[in-house]
């Protein structure tokens, strides 16, 4: 009797133990980059943050977001500390120790932006905007094209801000002719400043660099990853993804 009875106690601390397991939240972890991730309050939000919570609802799972200085963040999902990380780029160094979705979570896209109704035109090239006085945030890089143009003169003038929302306000002011800026980066400070109606972006992109979402391999997601990728397919394919996006510059 009591050898029956020990048994069917084992038997229940093991069925706790693996509805604790599997009621247990995946722990993100990412850093404070408006629109796309930052702290609210007590919680975090954003656009990532709303598609990230949409796309693991789908899959009954729990999330927890944390908002951390980026190398901490790094360090976390590498010691299996954290479960996932977002929204990072790939290179070789991360991809020892993190398993990439295979979707592009979020494209950062970089832009030529100018108010509504100006005669500035841009063809793709740095020589199309060259004679116009362009805003840039002091010691960023644009990558290698803009990077270049400013290097050997090609953009003859350049006014340089300590913020992206200081050129916003100069664009908007009239006092230079256009920025160069991440595509959500200056719809979210137009938002702020009532100028999504102002200020318009024009095409083509000058860049589209991939961000993922990327999983601990210490922590053995790679199961859980292949099951976001499906999701998050399923939600670009039905308009689900842009939705959230358009709802956020919406409210």
């Amino acid at each position: 009797m009591i050898k029956i009875l020990k048994t069917v106690i084992l038997a229940s601390v093991l069925a706790l133990s693996v509805t604790s397991a599997k009621s247990e939240a995946v722990k993100l972890v990412t850093l404070e980059y408006p629109p796309y991730e930052y702290k609210d309050g007590s919680s975090a939000d954003g656009i990532v943050v709303r598609i990230l919570q949409a796309a693991f609802g789908k899959l009954g799972k729990d999330i927890t977001i944390e908002v951390l200085p980026w190398k901490r963040a790094l360090h976390m999902v590498k010691e299996g500390d954290a479960d996932a990380i977002f929204t990072a780029y790939k290179n070789d160094e991360r991809v020892k120790f993190l398993d990439y979705s295979e979707t592009v979570l979020m494209p950062q896209v970089l832009s030529v932006w100018v108010q509504k109704g100006s005669d500035v035109g841009f063809d793709g090239s740095m020589d199309s905007i060259a004679d116009h006085k362009i805003g840039l945030v002091d010691g960023i890089s644009y990558g290698t094209m803009v990077d270049e143009a400013i290097k050997v003169g090609t953009l003859k003038s350049v006014d340089y801000a300590p913020q992206s929302e200081n050129n916003i306000k100069k664009l908007m002011g009239g006092r230079i002719d256009a920025i160069i800026m991440n595509k959500y980066g200056a719809m979210h400070h137009l938002k702020n400043h009532k100028g999504l109606d102002k200020v318009v972006e024009l095409q083509p992109e000058i860049s589209s660099i991939p961000s993922y979402i990327a999983f601990s391999k210490k922590n053995n997601l790679a199961g859980l990853r292949d099951q976001l990728d499906g999701v998050l397919q399923e939600m670009i394919a039905s308009g689900e993804y842009q939705k959230i996006i358009d709802t956020y510059f919406a409210g």
